[in-house]
């Protein structure tokens, strides 16, 4: 579990976080991964338990009171990606732990911005407990040579590059109306089932996410 700091005073009126709309298609790199995240297979076979919900609800605070607890049914565990090698994989390799699943791109500002401060979360938890997975959106042949490149330059080394070549994984969530823009980020109970959505940046190494974190972690097991 991180070291985290006590925040004092009630929830404030989260702030208005206005994402970076991503206009254009995906380029036809792998239709065959496109076809597989266009399927939305396990759109409604999640169940999530309200006391989950509310405990994640009690604690978007802070720098992180734009995070919208949701419980829609809405899986995630087929979503199809790519590693750095342009290796096919899924969020199901992930399954037993929960997830802060993170979409971004270089070309996009507030991306950038709260890249290092997903860096100091993903470096404060253990991997068995929880994980942060980047999946990058630079598209075309140079696209993971841009994502790599800017984690190095950064020393993002806690962050792992992975990429939606295609763009079909966030197509999907613009169609289920999950996401507006870049930056998104989903939080994933141990199954890959949604339980919480934001859209736009947000203070990850603040005292409110790891409070946020924790609380991920220890109601994974109730939804």
């Amino acid at each position: 579990m991180a070291q985290q700091t006590e925040e004092n005073g009630k929830k404030p009126i989260a702030r208005i976080l206005v994402p970076i709309v991503v206009f254009g298609g995906a380029l036809g790199i792998a239709s065959v991964l496109w076809l597989s995240n266009a399927s939305d297979t396990q759109a409604l076979e999640c169940e999530v338990s309200a006391d989950a919900l509310a405990a994640l609800d009690a604690v978007t605070i802070g720098q992180l009171a734009a995070v919208l607890p949701t419980g829609t049914g809405r899986g995630y565990s087929d979503l199809e990606f790519v590693d750095e090698n342009m290796n096919p994989m899924t969020l199901a390799e992930f399954t037993g732990k929960p997830l802060l699943v993170n979409f971004w791109a270089t070309w996009c500002g507030p991306c950038r911005e709260e890249m290092p401060a997903l860096n100091n979360l993903a470096r404060a938890y253990d991997i068995k407990d929880f994980q942060v997975l980047t999946i990058d959106l630079d598209l075309g042949d140079d696209g993971i040579k841009l994502a790599r490149a800017f984690l190095d330059e950064f020393g993002l080394e806690s962050l792992p590059l992975l990429a939606d070549p295609t763009f079909a994984a966030f197509e999907r969530l613009q169609r289920s109306g999950v996401s507006l823009g870049l930056p998104t980020t989903l939080l994933l109970d141990a199954k890959g089932c949604e339980l919480a959505v934001l859209q736009g940046p947000a203070e990850w190494d603040s005292p409110s996410a790891f409070k946020l974190i924790d609380t991920l972690i220890e109601v994974g097991s109730l939804s």
